[in-house]
C-alpha cells in the first residue's frame, strides 16, 4: 500500500514552489485564480502517488473528491467557522470563496493527471 516513488515526489516539490510562487508574486485574473486550481490538484494527485500504491484511476478519484469537499467547505465559510478568518496562511490555502470556475478547473488538472499517468504506464 505504501510506497516512495521519487518522480512523482520531485513533481511535488516543483509543483509546490511554482504555486507558491503564484500565490506570492502572481495578481493577474487567469493565472492565479485557474492556473493556480488546475495546479494544485496536480500536486495533491502528485504527492498522493509519491507514498500510496494505488491506482491512478483511484488516486484520481480521490483528489477530485477531496478538491470538491475543500471548495464545497468554502461555501459554507469553513474558514470563519474554524475561527481562522484574517489568518493569511489559512485563507491561502483553504481558501475563501466558493467558485464553480474552480471545480472545472480541479476537473481538468484531475483529468490531465490521470490521462498522463495512464499513457506513462503504457
Amino acid at each position: 500500500m505504501f510506497t516512495f516513488k521519487k518522480k512523482y515526489f520531485l513533481l511535488t516539490v516543483i509543483l509546490f514552489i511554482i504555486e507558491v510562487l503564484i500565490a506570492l508574486f502572481v495578481r493577474d485574473r487567469f493565472i492565479r485564480p485557474y492556473g493556480g486550481d488546475f495546479l494544485v490538484v496536480i500536486l495533491i494527485y502528485c504527492f498522493l502517488r509519491t507514498f500510496i500504491n494505488q491506482s491512478p484511476l483511484r488516486i484520481a478519484i480521490f483528489t477530485l473528491i477531496f478538491s470538491f469537499a475543500v471548495e464545497i467547505a468554502q461555501y459554507f465559510k469553513i474558514v470563519e467557522i474554524l475561527g481562522l478568518k484574517g489568518n493569511r496562511l489559512a485563507e491561502i490555502v483553504i481558501g475563501t470563496g466558493y467558485s464553480n470556475h474552480d471545480l472545472v478547473a480541479y476537473t481538468l488538472g484531475v483529468l490531465v493527471c490521470y490521462f498522463f499517468d495512464r499513457s506513462a504506464e503504457k
